[in-house]
């Protein structure tokens, strides 16, 4: 699939319009958006966490795209998490299952359970590109990453 700015920037918005859905309804967690594109660049799924927390966005995306999304591209407003407190797979170890060859990323997270999903991604030989759309996520958030322990919180923004 060719990427460029102008697909980004669109993909990115669709998301960061979806993670607004639920923006307050997600209890401790961030409301993430997350949109699946396949080789050819169709939308393939798209999720937003669920109310309480739960499903994360990327699960209901990946869901929806099935086996389409071996190769794809996912838009995901906020760092996919390396590991889950539930015990059940991570956001970044479910893309990687997936096949997902691209994440961009809109801003890193900081909590300490989610932060470095990006380096399970990479270290997958997964593209990773952030930043696209990283002001608007960083209103979006600024409430969650307030309520991280300023100790945890290693990662700049």
């Amino acid at each position: 699939m060719k990427t460029g700015r102008r697909r980004d920037q669109r993909m990115m918005g669709r998301a960061l319009a979806l993670a607004g859905l639920n923006q307050g309804l997600t209890g401790a967690n961030p409301s993430v958006g997350c949109v699946i594109l396949d080789t050819e660049g169709h939308i393939l799924g798209e999720g937003v966490t669920g109310k309480g927390g739960r499903p994360h966005a990327e699960e209901i995306a990946l869901q929806q795209a099935g086996a389409g999304a071996r190769g794809g591209t996912a838009y995901v407003t906020l760092e996919p998490c390396r590991e889950r407190s539930s015990g059940a797979a991570s956001c970044s170890s479910r893309l990687v299952s997936a096949g997902i060859a691209r994440v961009v990323i809109a801003i890193e997270d900081p909590h300490p359970t989610a932060r470095d999903g990006i380096g399970v991604l990479r270290a997958a030989g997964v593209r990773v590109d952030t930043g696209r759309g990283r002001a608007r996520a960083a209103r979006l958030y600024a409430w969650f990453f307030g309520s991280v322990p300023a100790s945890r919180a290693t990662r700049s923004k």
